[in-house]
Order: structure tokens, then C-alpha cells, then sequence
């Protein structure tokens, strides 16, 4: 009569946690202990806690409150998690957390292979630079995605195109990306001929001035671009 007690109370204990989360947080540029928040917020969620404090979450995970903070912020700014406004009977406002912009992204996100696939885009600007990126530069790829609407692949293209030119920063990304929205570039394939006609353009500029030397490079400087 205890086991089977005990095996109910077991039972009833069990929260259903996303078999897409688990199989997938990493997609999504989430490391383990963003992981290990968002799971807590779910937890809380079940339980019909709506809006737990940092003080809340950190009472069960390894990190202090500030810690905690910053997580929380990250997730809003990844348009991962946000928090929403309710109003009750009495008027009265409060806060509430919502994983809803995560669930739509692991329920609706393309291929893996797709080269617009919002997920791999903050795991790529971080693997390059070798860091977890600060608030203002996902707020930066934040405003490129939804304020610009660059497509994840362009974004992915302008970073590829620092890479090579050894100039490795968010100015010289964001100045490609604006030149490019500029001369109305919207796809990678329009990118790459841009880039064909600078490169046979310098090309010719050489050959007609062949004791002037010039940077070789197929890859556009846009820092030195025309405003």
C-alpha cells in the first residue's frame, strides 16, 4: 500500500517539459544555464506562479540574483521570453512571464540547413567572436531582424564578409548590411554578384594602372565605402 502510495505521489510530482526544448535549446543560443532559467520559469508557470522574481528563480538554481537578472534579460532581448501586462477585475496591473515567442520558434523554426533560420544566427555571431555577445549587441541583430528586416542569411553573409576582412566588429557588419539595404540588396545571391562587379571592377582598375598598388582582396571595404 506505501509503494503504491508512494508511486502516485511520484506520479503526480512530474512536470511535462517540450521534448523540442531539450533536443533543441542549443539552437536557439542558449547555453546550459539559460536552459536551466527557462526551465525554472516553466516550472514556476506550472505551478501557476506567474511572474517569479529573480530571488525566486536563484533560491534553485547554481546562480546568485544578478546573475539571474541578466539571464532574464538576455532571454527578452533574444525574443525569447517576454513579459506581458494583465490587468484584473479591480484595474489592478501585474506582470506575467511568457514562453510563448520560444515555443512558436521551436514549433514553426525551418531546417536546420535553412540559411534563414533565426535559431543558429545569435550561436553563429558568438562562435566567430569567440563570446557570449553583451545586451546592446543582440538588441543590434535584434534591430536587423525586426526593425530592418534583413533575412538571417544576409546577416550571416555581412559577418562572413568581416570575417575575411579581418575586421571583426558590429560597426563594419552594420555599415555592409546598410550599404547593402542602400543599393537594395536583399538576398545573399544579390550580394554575391554585387560583390563580382566590385571585384571586376577593381580588377579593371588595376590593369590600367599597374604600378599603382591596390588591395587585391575580392571583398568589399565598406567601411571606406561611399555614404
Amino acid at each position: 500500500m506505501t509503494n503504491s502510495l508512494n508511486q502516485q505521489a511520484i506520479m503526480m510530482d512530474q512536470i511535462p517539459i517540450p521534448n523540442q526544448f531539450l533536443a533543441s535549446y542549443t539552437k536557439f543560443g542558449l547555453d546550459e544555464k539559460e536552459a536551466m532559467v527557462i526551465l525554472q520559469l516553466y516550472r514556476f508557470m506550472y505551478m501557476q506562479v506567474a511572474f517569479p522574481t529573480p530571488s525566486n528563480l536563484a533560491a534553485h538554481v547554481s546562480l546568485d540574483e544578478e546573475a539571474c537578472i541578466l539571464i532574464l534579460r538576455k532571454l527578452v532581448q533574444k525574443n525569447l521570453l517576454e513579459i506581458n501586462e494583465t490587468k484584473n477585475e479591480y484595474g489592478q496591473l501585474s506582470e506575467t512571464y511568457s514562453l510563448n515567442p520560444l515555443l512558436e520558434k521551436m514549433y514553426t523554426q525551418p531546417k536546420e540547413h535553412d540559411e534563414n533560420n533565426e535559431g543558429t544566427l545569435f550561436i553563429l555571431f558568438e562562435q566567430e567572436f569567440g563570446r557570449p555577445l553583451s545586451p546592446f549587441e543582440i538588441e543590434t541583430v535584434n534591430i536587423w531582424l525586426d526593425e530592418d528586416r534583413m533575412k538571417p542569411a544576409l546577416i550571416k553573409a555581412a559577418l562572413r564578409e568581416a570575417v575575411l576582412m579581418g575586421k571583426l566588429n558590429f560597426k563594419y557588419i552594420d555599415r555592409i548590411l546598410r550599404e547593402w539595404k542602400k543599393k537594395g540588396i536583399r538576398t545573399v545571391e544579390q550580394a554575391r554578384e554585387a560583390g563580382k562587379a566590385f571585384h571586376g571592377k577593381q580588377q579593371s582598375d588595376q590593369q590600367q594602372a599597374p604600378a599603382q598598388k591596390r588591395d587585391t582582396s575580392i571583398y568589399y571595404n565598406w567601411l571606406e565605402g561611399d555614404d
